[in-house]
């Protein structure tokens, strides 16, 4: 019996087309909770069963949001199941993701810095 060779790339185009349905999908959600997201990306484990999908809040308190984003996580998972030709539709975890934050942060420290050594420099 011969084994089925792995696609390549594959859990990079599940997750990619994951981040895009659920970006989809969020936007139907009716929860006050959830306020303006982006859906920043998606990892997914190499069987399929979970998917870690990170999100950005412009609006909204963070940690209201991503507890009525993991309650709604089921409801977006069926739906998924009818968007996605895979044999496995893994289960929703919804975490903040803190990158853009940390880039804000270092770009004001970069510029405060850049000030500091112009002030210096005269």
């Amino acid at each position: 019996m011969r084994h089925k060779r792995a696609i390549p790339n594959r859990s990079f185009r599940v997750a990619d087309q994951i981040q895009r349905d659920v970006a989809m999908l969020v936007r139907e959600l009716k929860d006050p909770r959830i306020g303006m997201i982006t859906i920043n990306s998606v990892e997914v484990t190499p069987d399929y069963a979970h998917a870690k999908v990170f999100f950005s809040l412009l609006t909204g308190e963070v940690a209201e949001c991503e507890q009525a984003l993991n309650e709604a996580a089921g409801f977006l998972r069926n739906n998924l199941f009818k968007k996605l030709q895979i044999h496995t539709v893994p289960t929703l975890h919804f975490q903040f993701d803190r990158s853009t934050e940390r880039a804000a942060d270092l770009s004001a420290l970069i510029t405060k810095a850049n000030a500091t050594r112009a002030k210096d420099g005269e």
